[in-house]
Protein backbone atom coordinates (compact mmCIF):
# COMPACT_ATOMS: atom_id res chain seq x y z
CA UNK A 1 0.00 0.00 0.00
CA UNK A 2 1.36 2.96 -1.58
CA UNK A 3 -0.90 3.42 -3.24
CA UNK A 4 0.34 4.42 -1.69
CA UNK A 5 0.63 4.79 0.93
CA UNK A 6 2.99 1.08 1.19
CA UNK A 7 6.52 1.27 -1.13
CA UNK A 8 10.72 1.18 -0.24
CA UNK A 9 16.22 1.47 -1.76
CA UNK A 10 20.03 2.32 -0.08
CA UNK A 11 20.31 5.07 -0.85
CA UNK A 12 23.48 6.40 -3.02
CA UNK A 13 25.05 10.23 -3.00
CA UNK A 14 24.88 11.10 -6.75
CA UNK A 15 26.42 14.45 -8.00
CA UNK A 16 24.37 16.60 -10.17
CA UNK A 17 26.81 16.28 -12.68
CA UNK A 18 26.57 12.72 -12.66
CA UNK A 19 23.09 13.42 -13.27
CA UNK A 20 22.76 14.99 -16.25
CA UNK A 21 23.19 12.39 -18.68
CA UNK A 22 21.36 12.10 -22.10
CA UNK A 23 18.25 10.57 -21.77
CA UNK A 24 18.02 7.64 -25.05
CA UNK A 25 21.19 5.77 -25.30
CA UNK A 26 18.44 3.65 -26.82
CA UNK A 27 16.43 5.37 -29.38
CA UNK A 28 12.99 3.86 -28.19
CA UNK A 29 14.18 4.26 -24.09
CA UNK A 30 12.51 6.39 -21.90
CA UNK A 31 13.56 7.82 -18.58
CA UNK A 32 11.63 8.44 -15.42
CA UNK A 33 12.33 10.08 -12.13
CA UNK A 34 10.26 8.12 -9.60
CA UNK A 35 7.62 10.33 -7.19
CA UNK A 36 9.81 10.80 -3.85
CA UNK A 37 7.15 8.85 -1.97
CA UNK A 38 8.41 5.64 -4.07
CA UNK A 39 11.78 6.24 -3.42
CA UNK A 40 13.79 3.92 -1.20
CA UNK A 41 12.04 0.72 -2.15
CA UNK A 42 14.88 -2.38 -1.70
CA UNK A 43 12.91 -5.34 -3.93
CA UNK A 44 10.30 -6.30 -6.60
CA UNK A 45 9.15 -8.94 -4.09
CA UNK A 46 5.48 -7.82 -4.20
CA UNK A 47 4.95 -10.41 -1.65
CA UNK A 48 6.74 -9.58 1.10
CA UNK A 49 7.51 -5.98 0.86
CA UNK A 50 5.93 -2.91 2.52
CA UNK A 51 6.53 -0.65 -0.37
CA UNK A 52 6.45 -0.77 -4.08
CA UNK A 53 7.30 1.83 -6.60
CA UNK A 54 5.39 2.09 -10.35
CA UNK A 55 8.11 -0.22 -11.56
CA UNK A 56 6.62 -3.44 -10.12
CA UNK A 57 3.57 -2.84 -11.95
CA UNK A 58 5.47 -3.36 -15.57
CA UNK A 59 7.18 -6.48 -14.05
CA UNK A 60 4.16 -8.25 -13.08
CA UNK A 61 0.11 -8.63 -14.13
CA UNK A 62 -2.83 -8.77 -11.69
CA UNK A 63 -5.67 -10.96 -11.77
CA UNK A 64 -7.63 -7.72 -12.18
CA UNK A 65 -7.17 -4.01 -12.97
CA UNK A 66 -8.92 -1.06 -11.51
CA UNK A 67 -10.08 1.92 -13.83
CA UNK A 68 -10.12 5.69 -13.05
CA UNK A 69 -13.99 5.21 -11.82
CA UNK A 70 -13.14 2.40 -9.30
CA UNK A 71 -14.68 -0.29 -11.47
CA UNK A 72 -12.93 -3.37 -12.35
CA UNK A 73 -11.65 -4.81 -15.45
CA UNK A 74 -10.60 -8.49 -16.71
CA UNK A 75 -6.72 -8.70 -16.87
CA UNK A 76 -4.88 -12.67 -16.08
CA UNK A 77 -8.37 -13.32 -15.05
CA UNK A 78 -10.87 -13.68 -17.96
CA UNK A 79 -14.10 -13.73 -16.11
CA UNK A 80 -15.16 -14.03 -12.72
CA UNK A 81 -18.39 -15.34 -10.64
CA UNK A 82 -18.97 -14.15 -6.84
CA UNK A 83 -21.77 -16.88 -4.95
CA UNK A 84 -24.62 -15.13 -3.54
CA UNK A 85 -23.24 -15.14 -0.14
CA UNK A 86 -20.22 -14.48 -1.01
CA UNK A 87 -18.18 -17.49 0.02
CA UNK A 88 -16.47 -18.72 -2.92
CA UNK A 89 -15.16 -17.04 -6.16
CA UNK A 90 -14.54 -18.80 -9.39
CA UNK A 91 -12.34 -17.20 -12.22
CA UNK A 92 -11.76 -17.85 -15.55
CA UNK A 93 -7.81 -17.53 -16.26
CA UNK A 94 -6.60 -15.69 -19.56
CA UNK A 95 -4.80 -18.54 -22.04
CA UNK A 96 -1.73 -18.67 -23.79
CA UNK A 97 0.08 -16.54 -20.29
CA UNK A 98 3.61 -17.21 -20.20
CA UNK A 99 6.11 -15.93 -17.00
CA UNK A 100 9.38 -13.89 -18.40
CA UNK A 101 11.07 -17.51 -17.53
CA UNK A 102 8.82 -19.44 -19.64
CA UNK A 103 6.82 -20.89 -16.81
CA UNK A 104 2.95 -20.78 -18.09
CA UNK A 105 0.30 -19.65 -15.95
CA UNK A 106 -2.53 -21.41 -14.95
CA UNK A 107 -4.95 -22.57 -12.15
CA UNK A 108 -1.99 -24.39 -10.85
CA UNK A 109 -0.17 -21.01 -10.24
CA UNK A 110 -2.80 -19.43 -8.76
CA UNK A 111 -2.71 -22.42 -6.40
CA UNK A 112 0.80 -22.26 -5.61
CA UNK A 113 0.43 -18.07 -5.38
CA UNK A 114 -1.96 -17.69 -2.77
CA UNK A 115 -0.51 -19.46 -0.24
CA UNK A 116 3.12 -17.63 -0.70
CA UNK A 117 1.35 -14.83 1.48
CA UNK A 118 0.95 -16.52 4.74
CA UNK A 119 3.69 -15.23 7.32
CA UNK A 120 4.63 -12.26 5.79
CA UNK A 121 3.30 -8.39 6.43
CA UNK A 122 0.74 -8.51 3.47
CA UNK A 123 -0.91 -11.98 4.48
CA UNK A 124 -4.44 -9.94 5.65
CA UNK A 125 -4.90 -9.84 1.58
CA UNK A 126 -5.77 -13.53 1.17
CA UNK A 127 -6.89 -13.93 4.93
CA UNK A 128 -10.40 -14.27 3.91
CA UNK A 129 -9.55 -17.45 1.22
CA UNK A 130 -9.71 -20.76 3.27
CA UNK A 131 -8.48 -22.85 0.00
CA UNK A 132 -7.98 -22.33 -3.48
CA UNK A 133 -9.62 -25.35 -6.33
CA UNK A 134 -8.35 -26.07 -9.62
CA UNK A 135 -11.30 -26.91 -11.37
CA UNK A 136 -9.23 -27.44 -14.86
CA UNK A 137 -6.33 -25.97 -16.37
CA UNK A 138 -7.82 -22.46 -16.44
CA UNK A 139 -10.26 -22.40 -14.20
CA UNK A 140 -9.66 -21.36 -10.08
CA UNK A 141 -12.16 -21.18 -7.35
CA UNK A 142 -11.19 -19.26 -3.92
CA UNK A 143 -13.54 -20.98 -1.18
CA UNK A 144 -13.70 -18.53 1.69
CA UNK A 145 -13.46 -18.40 5.35
CA UNK A 146 -15.78 -15.79 5.06
CA UNK A 147 -17.24 -12.90 2.22
CA UNK A 148 -14.51 -10.53 1.77
CA UNK A 149 -16.32 -7.34 0.02
CA UNK A 150 -12.52 -5.77 -0.90
CA UNK A 151 -11.23 -9.00 -2.78
CA UNK A 152 -11.20 -7.34 -6.37
CA UNK A 153 -9.45 -4.79 -4.76
CA UNK A 154 -6.55 -6.52 -3.20
CA UNK A 155 -6.76 -8.80 -6.79
CA UNK A 156 -5.52 -5.57 -8.19
CA UNK A 157 -3.22 -4.66 -6.43
CA UNK A 158 0.11 -4.33 -6.93
CA UNK A 159 0.94 -6.36 -3.74
CA UNK A 160 -1.11 -9.02 -5.25
CA UNK A 161 1.36 -9.18 -8.62
CA UNK A 162 1.25 -12.37 -9.40
CA UNK A 163 4.07 -14.01 -8.94
CA UNK A 164 6.32 -17.03 -10.86
CA UNK A 165 6.36 -19.93 -8.06
CA UNK A 166 9.29 -22.13 -8.79
CA UNK A 167 11.65 -18.88 -9.49
CA UNK A 168 10.27 -17.03 -6.03
CA UNK A 169 10.83 -21.07 -4.01
CA UNK A 170 14.52 -21.24 -5.45
CA UNK A 171 15.65 -17.80 -5.08
CA UNK A 172 14.64 -17.46 -1.84
CA UNK A 173 15.30 -13.71 -0.42
CA UNK A 174 16.97 -12.71 -3.57
CA UNK A 175 13.69 -12.92 -5.64
CA UNK A 176 12.82 -9.42 -6.70
CA UNK A 177 16.85 -8.19 -5.70
CA UNK A 178 19.05 -9.93 -8.20
CA UNK A 179 15.69 -11.67 -10.27
CA UNK A 180 12.32 -11.47 -10.69
CA UNK A 181 9.86 -13.26 -13.48
CA UNK A 182 6.46 -12.14 -13.93
CA UNK A 183 3.87 -12.31 -16.97
CA UNK A 184 4.15 -8.66 -17.53
CA UNK A 185 4.81 -6.03 -20.44
CA UNK A 186 8.65 -5.32 -19.47
CA UNK A 187 11.12 -8.07 -17.57
CA UNK A 188 14.01 -6.81 -15.29
CA UNK A 189 17.80 -6.21 -16.75
CA UNK A 190 19.20 -4.35 -13.59
CA UNK A 191 18.32 -3.10 -10.50
CA UNK A 192 20.93 -0.85 -8.44
CA UNK A 193 19.17 -0.59 -5.04
CA UNK A 194 18.46 2.93 -3.98
CA UNK A 195 19.57 4.33 -7.36
CA UNK A 196 17.96 3.09 -10.84
CA UNK A 197 15.90 0.27 -12.52
CA UNK A 198 16.05 -0.56 -15.82
CA UNK A 199 13.49 -2.66 -17.76
CA UNK A 200 13.89 -3.90 -20.91
CA UNK A 201 10.60 -5.24 -23.25
CA UNK A 202 8.70 -8.28 -22.95
CA UNK A 203 8.25 -8.89 -26.85
CA UNK A 204 5.84 -11.93 -26.34
CA UNK A 205 3.52 -9.65 -24.25
CA UNK A 206 0.16 -10.40 -25.94
CA UNK A 207 -2.49 -10.42 -23.29
CA UNK A 208 -2.95 -6.59 -21.71
CA UNK A 209 -5.85 -5.22 -20.13
CA UNK A 210 -8.40 -3.72 -22.10
CA UNK A 211 -8.11 -0.65 -20.19
CA UNK A 212 -4.85 -0.01 -22.30
CA UNK A 213 -5.67 0.90 -26.02
CA UNK A 214 -2.21 -0.89 -27.15
CA UNK A 215 -3.23 -4.33 -26.93
CA UNK A 216 0.09 -5.72 -27.99
CA UNK A 217 3.78 -5.16 -26.47
CA UNK A 218 4.62 -1.88 -24.97
CA UNK A 219 5.36 0.15 -27.53
CA UNK A 220 8.76 1.52 -25.68
CA UNK A 221 11.65 -0.63 -25.84
CA UNK A 222 13.27 0.33 -22.24
CA UNK A 223 12.02 2.02 -19.06
CA UNK A 224 14.89 3.24 -16.85
CA UNK A 225 13.44 3.78 -13.28
CA UNK A 226 15.79 6.32 -11.59
CA UNK A 227 15.74 7.80 -7.98
CA UNK A 228 16.52 11.24 -7.35
CA UNK A 229 15.37 12.49 -3.91
CA UNK A 230 16.21 15.89 -4.04
CA UNK A 231 12.91 17.83 -5.89
CA UNK A 232 15.20 20.44 -7.44
CA UNK A 233 17.55 18.03 -9.03
CA UNK A 234 15.08 15.97 -10.39
CA UNK A 235 13.26 19.06 -11.82
CA UNK A 236 16.50 20.70 -13.15
CA UNK A 237 17.02 17.19 -14.92
CA UNK A 238 13.42 17.67 -16.68
CA UNK A 239 13.68 20.61 -17.47
CA UNK A 240 17.22 19.97 -19.15
CA UNK A 241 16.68 16.82 -20.88
CA UNK A 242 18.00 14.74 -18.74
CA UNK A 243 15.11 12.90 -18.08
CA UNK A 244 11.94 11.82 -20.28
CA UNK A 245 9.32 11.93 -17.55
CA UNK A 246 8.95 13.05 -13.76
CA UNK A 247 6.16 11.15 -11.88
CA UNK A 248 5.57 13.58 -8.97
CA UNK A 249 6.20 17.40 -9.50
CA UNK A 250 5.82 18.87 -6.76
CA UNK A 251 3.24 21.92 -7.01
CA UNK A 252 5.73 24.82 -6.19
CA UNK A 253 7.69 24.16 -9.37
CA UNK A 254 4.46 24.01 -11.51
CA UNK A 255 4.60 27.57 -12.57
CA UNK A 256 7.87 27.59 -13.81
CA UNK A 257 6.89 24.52 -15.96
CA UNK A 258 4.11 26.23 -17.72
CA UNK A 259 6.95 28.56 -18.13
CA UNK A 260 8.33 25.91 -20.47
CA UNK A 261 7.09 25.12 -24.05
CA UNK A 262 8.60 21.65 -24.36
CA UNK A 263 7.57 20.18 -21.09
CA UNK A 264 3.23 19.29 -20.54
CA UNK A 265 1.99 18.24 -17.11
CA UNK A 266 -0.55 15.37 -16.76
CA UNK A 267 -2.67 16.48 -13.39
CA UNK A 268 -4.56 13.21 -11.81
CA UNK A 269 -6.40 12.94 -8.33
CA UNK A 270 -4.57 12.25 -5.60
CA UNK A 271 -3.97 8.83 -3.74
CA UNK A 272 -1.62 10.26 -1.35
CA UNK A 273 -1.90 12.22 2.36
CA UNK A 274 0.52 13.58 4.65
CA UNK A 275 0.26 13.43 8.43
CA UNK A 276 2.45 13.87 11.59
CA UNK A 277 2.27 10.84 13.59
CA UNK A 278 3.05 10.46 17.02
CA UNK A 279 4.58 7.84 19.04
CA UNK A 280 1.86 6.66 21.92
CA UNK A 281 4.44 5.54 24.10
CA UNK A 282 7.04 7.74 24.51
CA UNK A 283 6.56 11.13 26.71
CA UNK A 284 5.54 14.06 26.23
CA UNK A 285 2.66 11.91 23.24
CA UNK A 286 1.89 9.15 26.05
CA UNK A 287 -0.53 11.80 27.14
CA UNK A 288 -3.94 11.89 24.96
CA UNK A 289 -4.33 15.61 25.77
CA UNK A 290 -0.94 16.65 24.26
CA UNK A 291 -1.41 14.71 21.23
CA UNK A 292 -4.75 16.50 20.78
CA UNK A 293 -2.99 19.76 21.67
CA UNK A 294 -0.28 18.85 18.93
CA UNK A 295 -2.97 17.60 16.11
CA UNK A 296 -5.07 20.86 16.63
CA UNK A 297 -1.85 22.62 15.99
CA UNK A 298 -1.22 22.25 12.40
CA UNK A 299 -2.71 24.97 10.33
CA UNK A 300 -3.49 23.26 7.16
CA UNK A 301 -5.03 25.68 5.29
CA UNK A 302 -2.22 27.75 5.75
CA UNK A 303 0.30 24.68 4.39
CA UNK A 304 -2.36 23.86 1.38
CA UNK A 305 -1.80 27.80 0.65
CA UNK A 306 1.92 28.69 1.36
CA UNK A 307 3.99 25.48 0.83
CA UNK A 308 1.03 24.08 -2.20
CA UNK A 309 0.16 26.89 -3.55
CA UNK A 310 -3.33 26.24 -3.18
CA UNK A 311 -3.20 22.87 -5.18
CA UNK A 312 -5.04 20.03 -3.75
CA UNK A 313 -6.75 20.21 -0.21
CA UNK A 314 -6.25 20.07 3.37
CA UNK A 315 -6.66 16.64 4.81
CA UNK A 316 -8.60 16.25 8.03
CA UNK A 317 -8.83 12.11 8.67
CA UNK A 318 -6.31 9.68 7.99
CA UNK A 319 -8.24 8.78 4.51
CA UNK A 320 -8.12 10.71 0.88
CA UNK A 321 -11.49 12.20 0.85
CA UNK A 322 -12.23 10.06 -2.33
CA UNK A 323 -13.23 7.26 -0.29
CA UNK A 324 -16.43 6.50 1.76
CA UNK A 325 -14.90 5.90 4.59
CA UNK A 326 -13.51 8.86 5.14
CA UNK A 327 -17.10 10.48 5.67
CA UNK A 328 -16.60 10.25 9.29
CA UNK A 329 -18.90 12.15 11.58
CA UNK A 330 -17.86 15.97 12.11
CA UNK A 331 -16.99 15.67 15.71
CA UNK A 332 -14.15 13.21 14.66
CA UNK A 333 -12.47 15.24 11.88
CA UNK A 334 -9.29 16.68 12.92
CA UNK A 335 -8.75 20.37 11.92
CA UNK A 336 -6.52 23.79 13.19
CA UNK A 337 -7.40 24.94 16.54
CA UNK A 338 -4.68 26.75 18.78
CA UNK A 339 -7.27 27.96 21.52
CA UNK A 340 -8.22 24.43 22.21
CA UNK A 341 -4.58 23.38 21.89
CA UNK A 342 -3.69 25.80 24.39
CA UNK A 343 -6.24 24.87 26.62
CA UNK A 344 -5.36 21.21 26.85
CA UNK A 345 -1.47 21.93 27.65
CA UNK A 346 -2.60 24.33 30.25
CA UNK A 347 -4.47 21.49 31.61
CA UNK A 348 -2.00 18.91 31.25
CA UNK A 349 0.35 21.28 33.37
CA UNK A 350 2.13 22.39 30.82
CA UNK A 351 3.02 25.94 31.71
CA UNK A 352 4.24 28.42 28.74
CA UNK A 353 7.90 30.15 29.30
CA UNK A 354 9.27 33.36 28.56
CA UNK A 355 11.23 31.50 25.57
CA UNK A 356 7.77 30.67 23.84
CA UNK A 357 8.27 27.04 24.70
CA UNK A 358 6.04 25.39 27.69
CA UNK A 359 7.57 23.34 30.58
CA UNK A 360 6.20 20.99 33.67
CA UNK A 361 8.19 20.24 36.54
CA UNK A 362 11.18 22.27 34.95
CA UNK A 363 10.98 20.03 32.09
CA UNK A 364 10.58 21.65 28.68
CA UNK A 365 8.00 20.58 26.40
CA UNK A 366 10.64 19.76 23.31
CA UNK A 367 10.43 16.78 21.32
CA UNK A 368 12.32 15.31 18.13
CA UNK A 369 10.43 15.44 14.77
CA UNK A 370 11.77 13.27 12.01
CA UNK A 371 11.38 13.87 8.68
CA UNK A 372 13.00 12.04 5.10
CA UNK A 373 16.07 13.70 2.99
CA UNK A 374 13.98 14.46 0.20
CA UNK A 375 13.00 18.39 -0.31
CA UNK A 376 9.29 18.43 -0.29
CA UNK A 377 9.51 16.44 3.20
CA UNK A 378 12.09 19.15 4.86
CA UNK A 379 10.24 21.90 3.94
CA UNK A 380 6.97 20.49 4.77
CA UNK A 381 8.36 20.00 8.40
CA UNK A 382 9.69 22.92 8.84
CA UNK A 383 6.17 24.49 8.81
CA UNK A 384 4.97 22.09 11.23
CA UNK A 385 7.78 22.73 13.37
CA UNK A 386 7.04 26.64 13.43
CA UNK A 387 3.36 26.01 13.92
CA UNK A 388 4.05 23.54 16.84
CA UNK A 389 6.38 26.01 18.45
CA UNK A 390 3.22 28.64 18.40
CA UNK A 391 1.18 26.74 20.78
CA UNK A 392 4.55 26.05 22.85
CA UNK A 393 5.57 22.61 21.88
CA UNK A 394 9.67 23.07 20.80
CA UNK A 395 10.56 20.56 17.58
CA UNK A 396 13.85 19.82 16.83
CA UNK A 397 13.92 17.89 13.54
CA UNK A 398 16.11 15.22 12.50
CA UNK A 399 16.28 14.20 8.93
CA UNK A 400 16.91 10.33 7.83
CA UNK A 401 17.74 9.38 4.27
CA UNK A 402 14.75 7.43 2.60
CA UNK A 403 16.22 4.88 2.52
CA UNK A 404 17.12 3.80 5.68
CA UNK A 405 14.12 6.15 7.80
CA UNK A 406 12.15 2.82 7.99
CA UNK A 407 14.68 0.71 9.44
CA UNK A 408 14.72 3.41 12.32
CA UNK A 409 11.29 3.52 12.59
CA UNK A 410 11.21 -0.51 13.27
CA UNK A 411 13.29 0.54 16.45
CA UNK A 412 10.85 2.65 18.13
CA UNK A 413 12.15 5.01 19.22
CA UNK A 414 10.72 8.31 17.52
CA UNK A 415 8.83 10.79 19.13
CA UNK A 416 6.95 12.67 16.07
CA UNK A 417 7.39 12.30 12.09
CA UNK A 418 6.13 13.95 9.54
CA UNK A 419 5.65 11.54 6.56
CA UNK A 420 3.14 10.36 3.80
CA UNK A 421 1.25 7.31 2.33
CA UNK A 422 0.15 6.49 -0.96
CA UNK A 423 -2.83 4.10 -0.87
CA UNK A 424 -6.25 4.56 -2.33
CA UNK A 425 -7.95 1.90 0.69
CA UNK A 426 -9.20 2.20 3.44
CA UNK A 427 -7.30 -0.96 5.09
CA UNK A 428 -4.55 1.68 5.09
CA UNK A 429 -5.63 2.30 8.70
CA UNK A 430 -5.38 -1.37 9.64
CA UNK A 431 -1.71 -1.32 7.85
CA UNK A 432 -0.33 1.85 9.97
CA UNK A 433 -2.46 1.76 13.68
CA UNK A 434 -2.48 -2.55 13.57
CA UNK A 435 -1.42 -3.35 16.69
CA UNK A 436 0.65 -6.23 15.14
CA UNK A 437 2.30 -4.17 13.11
CA UNK A 438 3.95 -1.95 16.19
CA UNK A 439 6.95 -0.22 14.72
CA UNK A 440 6.73 -0.34 11.42
CA UNK A 441 4.52 0.56 9.30
CA UNK A 442 3.07 0.82 12.96
CA UNK A 443 4.72 4.08 13.41
CA UNK A 444 2.52 5.54 16.42
CA UNK A 445 3.24 2.31 17.82
CA UNK A 446 -0.65 2.38 18.85
CA UNK A 447 -2.27 -0.87 20.18
CA UNK A 448 -5.44 -0.20 22.08
CA UNK A 449 -7.70 -2.88 22.43
CA UNK A 450 -11.43 -1.27 21.55
CA UNK A 451 -9.31 0.21 18.07
CA UNK A 452 -8.13 -3.99 17.65
CA UNK A 453 -12.18 -4.85 18.19
CA UNK A 454 -13.37 -2.53 15.78
CA UNK A 455 -9.98 -3.29 13.46
CA UNK A 456 -11.20 -6.65 13.31
CA UNK A 457 -14.67 -6.57 12.34
CA UNK A 458 -13.91 -3.96 9.34
CA UNK A 459 -11.27 -6.18 7.80
CA UNK A 460 -13.04 -9.58 8.01
CA UNK A 461 -16.63 -8.78 9.75
CA UNK A 462 -18.58 -7.75 6.61
CA UNK A 463 -20.80 -9.19 4.51
CA UNK A 464 -20.87 -7.47 1.66
CA UNK A 465 -19.66 -3.18 0.42
CA UNK A 466 -22.08 -1.59 2.37
CA UNK A 467 -20.88 -3.48 5.67
CA UNK A 468 -17.65 -2.76 5.28
CA UNK A 469 -17.46 1.08 4.77
CA UNK A 470 -20.11 1.30 7.71
CA UNK A 471 -17.45 -1.26 9.98
CA UNK A 472 -14.61 1.15 8.80
CA UNK A 473 -15.83 4.41 9.80
CA UNK A 474 -16.43 3.24 13.28
CA UNK A 475 -13.24 2.24 13.12
CA UNK A 476 -11.70 5.26 11.63
CA UNK A 477 -13.91 7.29 13.92
CA UNK A 478 -11.99 5.75 17.25
CA UNK A 479 -8.75 5.87 15.78
CA UNK A 480 -9.35 9.82 15.14
CA UNK A 481 -10.62 10.04 18.59
CA UNK A 482 -7.27 8.63 20.05
CA UNK A 483 -5.17 11.30 18.02
CA UNK A 484 -2.14 9.11 17.08
CA UNK A 485 -1.79 11.45 13.82
CA UNK A 486 -2.62 14.76 12.70
CA UNK A 487 -3.60 14.88 9.26
CA UNK A 488 -2.14 17.39 6.97
CA UNK A 489 -2.50 17.50 2.99
CA UNK A 490 -3.75 15.65 0.23
CA UNK A 491 -1.88 16.84 -2.81
CA UNK A 492 -3.31 16.08 -6.25
CA UNK A 493 -0.39 13.95 -8.67
CA UNK A 494 1.52 16.23 -11.71
CA UNK A 495 3.17 14.18 -14.32
CA UNK A 496 5.85 16.34 -16.10
CA UNK A 497 6.93 15.33 -19.51
CA UNK A 498 8.83 15.80 -22.38
CA UNK A 499 6.02 16.69 -24.88
CA UNK A 500 8.83 16.98 -27.76
CA UNK A 501 9.71 13.12 -27.68
CA UNK A 502 6.81 11.69 -25.58
CA UNK A 503 3.38 11.25 -26.73
CA UNK A 504 1.16 10.77 -23.38
CA UNK A 505 -2.34 8.85 -24.22
CA UNK A 506 -5.27 11.45 -24.21
CA UNK A 507 -7.41 9.30 -21.94
CA UNK A 508 -5.76 7.56 -19.11
CA UNK A 509 -7.91 4.50 -18.52
CA UNK A 510 -6.74 4.37 -14.52
CA UNK A 511 -6.49 6.34 -11.53
CA UNK A 512 -2.87 6.95 -11.76
CA UNK A 513 0.03 7.01 -13.64
CA UNK A 514 1.19 3.70 -13.72
CA UNK A 515 1.06 0.22 -16.07
CA UNK A 516 -1.61 1.27 -17.93
CA UNK A 517 -0.65 4.70 -18.92
CA UNK A 518 2.95 3.49 -19.37
CA UNK A 519 1.64 0.73 -21.99
CA UNK A 520 0.45 3.88 -24.58
CA UNK A 521 3.38 5.83 -24.07
CA UNK A 522 5.23 6.77 -27.70
CA UNK A 523 8.46 7.89 -28.35
CA UNK A 524 7.92 10.70 -31.38
CA UNK A 525 11.91 11.33 -31.90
Amino acid sequence: MLHAAKRHFLAASVSVAALMTAPALFAQEVVFVLNTSEVGAPTYNPIRASNLNTATGLIFDRLVEMDQNRQYHPHLADSWIEAPDGMSWTFKLKPGVKFHNGEPFNAATIAAWVPLFAGSDNSYMVDAIGSVEVVDDLTVKFVMKHPDPNLLYNLSSTFMSVVEPKSFAALGDDYGVTEVYGTGPFKLESFTVGQETVLVRNDDYAWPTDLTANQGPAKIERAVFREIPEDSTAFLELKTGGVDVLLGVPTDYLGELAKEPSIGVVTLPGQELSYMVMNVTKAPFDDIKVREAAAKAINQKEILDTIYGGVGQVADTFLISALAESHVAPEFRISYDPARSAALLDEAGWVMGADGIRAKDGVPLQIQLWTQSDSSFRRLTEVVQAQLKAVGIGAEITTFDSSMIRDEYKKGEQQAAVRSYFWDNADIIDWFFGGDRIGYPNISMFNDPKAEELRAKAMSGSANSEERVANFIKYHEYVLSQFPFSPIYQPVVNVGYNKERIKVPEVLNAPSFQNIAIMDLEVTE
